[in-house]
């Protein structure tokens, strides 16, 4: 088990290649999440701000 983890010498490679490539899957996989959410949330602040300014017109007529 330990020359499993030891890699024949080049385990400290292996193991960073292996925690960098989860961290990126990690990142690719949230990060479009998190994207979804913070545009549902612009265009809510837009539609928003496009009620109030249809409703001043309205009010100005």
């Amino acid at each position: 088990m330990r020359d499993f983890f030891y890699m024949g010498g080049y385990a400290f490679y292996v193991w960073t290649s292996y925690g960098l490539a989860f961290v990126l899957l990690g990142y690719v996989f949230v990060e479009p999440i998190m994207a979804r959410k913070r545009i549902i949330k612009e265009l809510k602040i837009k539609y928003r701000q496009q009620q109030m300014q249809a409703k001043a017109r309205e009010a100005q007529k």
